[in-house]
């Protein structure tokens, strides 16, 4: 292509700075490509002596180095120059016209080859040469390659570069001028002599380095360790040092001997005691140095020993130190004298390695003085549970060691709670302790496994306890072996574990087991002592089921800490002693033969039992204006039910005159009535279960009370009592002005007004009408209750509702000592929660199938067929 001076000036105008722009970008990137191993040598010369390294080394090492950094920068000048030429005016003329399309300054320098002649030829010639000269003035110049990774594949030139910035942050450029004193020919000579020094404290102080030279003081204080550095330049002998602080020339060397040692150019010796340092000659300078003494670490527990119930256990300690605690460890070992020595361990133990755990340390941050935690579990340790002494050492960076003072505690590890788990563990132990225990603890395993059906709550459990003791007594034959010892003792470890643990599950299903049967024996007319042995079967059935709900509870306790959740022990206890009293009444029922209000008692106990939980939570004290109300709303529902079950059974005694409730051919359990209940009496098991007891004593249903009332008198009365009750609650309500609150004042208004039109029905004898009333109030009551809880939802929110909720949630979280829903978020209460999950379903279906086989039934009244079909119209 033709130089740029013989360019058309159009062409020149248009390309000027770009066409510079690019020869410069193509200069730079033959410098790069040529030069880059110089200026790579460069760096690492430059790095190499602004850190200093040159004061670490010998003069000879020193000066090898640098003779290679220098052939090496010879080579990489030659090399550059040999390979740089600046790009020519062509070649950058070629490079810009590449980065346009179609080759825009050769098209407008170029012309016809053919055609000439003709003018539509050459008018389509000239129109394509403007259209590359218009193009011209888009011309942008070349982006330059300086990538030279083809020929630097290690990447070596940024090695270079990044040592040249870590000495640029942490060396200095002053280091670079040290390296002239290692020669005969410094640069001080020919002013005279001179030094310079350094007191550089131990790099675990953090204490910056001392330029001696800029000190003026006489007095120093350094760390003991520190490390002085003297250069002396100049004529050899003309500068000197005495110094008291180190070690550095023997007490007996000879006179000759100190004065070399004095005399030497390049200096250096530790701090180890407090003493002086001074300079003899021209310039001479002398200190008083204090050599301030590193204090040995200390350590210490801190605190309570705690221990999960899983066993694991977390000692507290703390750890200080003047400067930086490096590490710690922890031995622990057998404080024999302490052990109470009988049964397994009256002999003498086998010997035991000390067991040695690593103490935690920061990670991060300050080491002076800290506090952490050894968590570790010792559970299948042999010693667990037993005195042991803990010693807790810590050292520094100068590998000072501190101690505390040796404690006798007793190895945290695992509590077992179950005799039987207890048992294996303890012998598991002696087992452990010494293998010549191994007659004992076979004699031992058969007696704890004497009649396994009355301590095994599992066969699989008996099987391997078995298999243990075959095991355990083919060995009491002959030396245990460590293997043997240790592979035994893992079986009695797990074995353990399982009898403790056993299973949530497992002991639900051997509860419902127990209930089934008993159930059975009861429909069978089983003999008293059967029914006894399934009462004394179903007790301990559920004091395992309730051991299990507790362990599970404190389990979830300690893997959410930051719930602050207190087990409520006085909630537990009442629930446990409630359950005795029930099953305590079931056996009494079954005793005087009232099987049928045994086996509904029953009933109601299995459905206590599946919805059993630990309560947990902060009590229901201090409960709120509107806790309180739904709690009284609550109340009122159950009675109304109650009055409405009572009503239906006085309705079926009217089509079934004589027939004992309860004991009608296919009745069903979940109607209301009690089985084996008498018309007029109340089931003595439901009192205070279902809350269907007369008010002030009077029985619900009793056909003359004590003044001669009839029973729709009675029930009406009663009726009449609850809706002034509900009245008064509606005076109370709390929530007014809001929407919700509101909609629940005219729920209630609703109920109430069904409940008075129940009331005139039961005196008019109308018993079907009183049923559908008493339902729609049952129903309004519930819509009521749902609203009011929606109102104290709201107020909760925006900040204006009262505090103290009993589970820190919305009212519908709160629970009774047996974790049903107390009914504060509108549902029907207590009762409502007797069944949950999939069993709400299902007790629906069978009712409903009830209600059907019942309406088919065409010898039952008018009446009462019309009344179930609308039930069944109704649900």
């Amino acid at each position: 292509m033709t130089a740029r001076d013989d360019l058309p000036n159009e062409i020149n105008s248009a390309i000027k700075w770009p066409l510079a722009l690019t020869r410069l970008g193509m200069g730079a990137e033959t410098i790069v490509r040529a030069f880059w191993p110089l200026w790579s040598v460069v760096f690492a010369a430059l790095a190499f002596l602004m850190m200093g390294l040159q004061d670490y080394l010998s003069t000879e090492a020193v000066w090898a180095i640098l003779a290679a950094f220098g052939v090496g920068a010879l080579w990489a000048l030659v090399r550059g120059v040999r390979r740089f030429s600046w790009p020519t005016q062509s070649a950058a003329l070629a490079r810009l016209d590449a980065t346009m399309p179609g080759n825009p300054i050769l098209a407008a320098m170029d012309s016809q080859a053919i055609g000439a002649d003709d003018e539509a030829s050459l008018a389509v010639w000239k129109a394509h040469q403007t259209r590359m000269t218009a193009r011209l003035k888009e011309a942008k110049a070349a982006e330059p390659d300086l990538r030279v990774s083809k020929a630097d594949p290690f990447a070596l030139r940024y090695v270079a570069l990044l040592s040249l910035l870590v000495a640029v942050v942490f060396g200095s450029v002053l280091r670079v001028q040290s390296v002239s004193a290692m020669g005969p020919r410094g640069l001080d000579l020919a002013s005279g002599p001179t030094w310079e020094g350094w007191l550089e404290p131990p790099h675990y102080t953090g204490l910056p380095s001392i330029y001696l030279n800029d000190i003026d003081a006489s007095r120093l204080e350094t760390p003991v360790g520190s490390r002085v550095t003297l250069r002396f330049y100049g004529e050899v002998g003309a500068l000197s040092v005495n110094e008291t602080l180190s070690n550095r020339v023997s007490p007996t060397a000879t006179a000759e001997e100190v004065i070399e040692a004095s005399i030497q150019t390049a200096q250096e010796f530790e701090v180890v005691r407090s003493g002086s340092i001074e300079i003899e000659g021209p310039g001479g300078r002398y200190w008083e140095v204090v050599a301030t003494p590193d204090r040995a670490p200390e350590v210490m527990r801190d605190g309570d020993i705690e221990v999960s119930y899983e066993g694991e256990a977390q000692i507290p300690f703390t750890a200080s130190d003047d400067y930086s605690v490096a590490d710690g460890f922890a031995r622990i070992e057998l404080a024999l004298e302490d052990v109470d020595r009988r049964y397994g361990l009256r002999i003498d133990p086998e010997p035991r390695a000390v067991i040695e755990l690593p103490l935690p340390m920061p990670i991060a941050g300050d080491r002076s003085e800290f506090t952490e935690t050894l968590v570790d579990n010792f559970s299948e340790h042999p010693w667990a549970n037993l005195p042991v002494s803990l010693d807790l050492t810590v050292t520094d960076e100068a590998d000072q060691s501190g101690q505390a003072a040796t404690e006798v505690i007793t190895l945290p590890g695992r509590r077992f709670f179950d005799p039987m788990a207890a048992a294996v563990i303890d012998l598991r132990r002696s087992l452990l302790w010494n293998r010549d225990n191994v007659g004992d603890i076979s004699l031992l395993l058969r007696a704890i496994s004497h009649r396994p059906d009355d301590v095994f709550r599992s066969g699989t459990d008996y099987l391997r306890l078995r298999a243990i003791l075959r095991r355990v007594e083919a060995l009491s034959q002959v030396r245990m072996t460590d293997d043997q010892q240790a592979e035994i003792a893992q079986a009695m470890w797990d074995l353990a574990i399982r009898l403790e643990e056993g299973d949530l599950e497992d002991a639900l299903e051997r509860l419902q087991r127990a209930q089934d049967r008993l159930s059975e024996a009861m429909r069978n007319g089983a003999s008293d002592q059967e029914i006894a042995e399934l009462m004394q079967e179903l007790r301990q059935a559920t004091d395992d089921y309730l051991r299990q709900l507790s362990r599970q509870a404190q389990q979830e306790a300690e893997q959410n800490p930051d719930q602050e959740m207190t087990q409520n022990q006085n909630m537990m206890e009442m629930s446990q002693s409630d359950l005795q009293e029930m099953m305590d009444r079931i056996q009494e029922l079954m005793e005087q033969g009232r099987m049928a209000e045994a086996q509904e008692a029953l009933e109601q106990l299995r459905q206590m039992m599946e919805n059993m939980q630990v309560t947990q939570g902060q009590g229901q004290q201090g409960q709120s204006p509107g806790e309180q109300a739904m709690e009284g709303l609550a109340e009122t529902l159950r009675e109304q039910q109650g009055l409405s079950d009572q009503a239906f059974r006085d309705l079926q005694e009217q089509f079934n005159p004589g027939q004992q409730q309860g004991q009608q051919p296919g009745q069903q359990q979940g109607e209301g009535q009690q089985p084996g209940q008498q018309p007029g009496q109340q089931g003595e098991g439901q009192q205070g279960q279902n809350g269907q007891q007369g008010q002030q004593g009077q029985q619900p249903g009793q056909g003359q009370n004590g003044q001669g009332q009839s029973l729709e008198d009675s029930l009406a009365d009663r009726q009449r009592a609850l809706r002034q009750e509900l009245n008064r609650q509606s005076q109370n309500l709390p929530g007014a002005g809001t929407e919700a609150g509101d909609a629940a004042r005219d729920a209630l208004g609703r109920a109430e007004g069904a409940m008075e039109g129940a009331e005139e029905a039961l005196r008019e004898n109308d018993l079907a009408g009183a049923i559908d009333n008493q339902s729609e109030a049952m129903e309004a009551l519930r819509e009521g209750m749902r609203n009011l809880g929606e109102a104290m939802a709201q107020q909760q929110q925006q900040g204006q509702g009262q505090q103290g909720l009993a589970d820190g949630a919305d009212p519908g979280q709160q629970r009774d000592p047996l974790g049903r829903n107390v009914g504060t978020n509108g549902q029907i209460g207590s009762n409502e929660n007797l069944l949950q999950g999939e069993d709400v379903y299902r007790r629906a279906r069978e009712l409903l199938d009830e209600i059907r086989r019942r309406s088919g039934e065409g010898e039952r009244p008018e009446q009462e067929l019309e009344y179930l079909e609308r039930l069944l119209d109704r649900f």
